[in-house]
């Protein structure tokens, strides 16, 4: 199984294609949602769902095309349930970007468990603080974590936005995401990738916690 990276957006937001054969699943569609749609056509790709690790605006913008191009659902924790139909709770209405929605989930995630779809399977890791319904999806099969914005290379989520907290997010982080195997790949929500080891080893937010 492959996974590929697409920046998307005025904040280059990362949307995670994870492919096997035709099938794939879509993390994060956050924006430009006709090129989105367009790259998985040329690709001759069939998305078999999307899967959001949060609602934030800029996760989330793609979401609308891509349901109306594939009609595949949507996966979202249910502390964030009313959060893509709400530009005031997704942050859009305060950064400016005027009101970005989207569909309300088809799945709501209520529980740590392992999650199937056709040959992908992941284990749901709530990893709240940067927002209350942060998910993070491990890929074990390939050993990736697709974090969203909870843990970045060589840094960590902002928790100045609804529901953030700062102790909350380096709990998870450090309780959820340190305890994989070290070697593990950590997809971010912005910039490169990193892997758990990097960050335990050097990451200034994590020393001696």
């Amino acid at each position: 199984m492959d996974w590929t990276q697409l920046p998307l957006g005025p904040l280059q937001t990362n949307c995670y294609i994870l492919s096997h054969e035709s099938k794939c699943i879509v993390f994060d569609p956050g924006s430009e949602g006709d090129q989105l749609v367009s790259w998985l056509k040329e690709n001759k790709l069939d998305p078999l769902a999307v899967l959001l690790t949060h609602a934030h605006f800029d996760h989330i913008g793609a979401v609308r095309p891509l349901k109306e191009a594939f009609n595949m659902p949507v996966y979202l924790h249910e502390k964030e349930a009313e959060w893509l139909e709400n530009a005031d709770l997704n942050g859009s209405s305060r950064f400016g970007m005027g009101s970005i929605t989207a569909p309300p989930a088809d799945v709501l995630i209520r529980h740590e468990e392992n999650l199937t779809i056709d040959l992908f399977t992941f284990k749901l890791l709530h990893t709240p603080g940067h927002s209350p319904g942060s998910v993070s999806y491990y890929f074990e099969e390939g050993g990736a974590l697709f974090a969203g914005d909870t843990l970045f290379m060589g840094s960590i989520g902002r928790t100045d936005l609804a529901g953030g907290d700062h102790q909350t997010l380096l709990t998870s982080i450090h309780e959820k995401i340190m305890s994989l195997p070290e070697e593990t790949i950590v997809l971010p929500g912005h910039g490169p990738a990193t892997s758990v080891i990097t960050e335990m080893d050097s990451n200034p937010f994590l020393n001696g916690f």
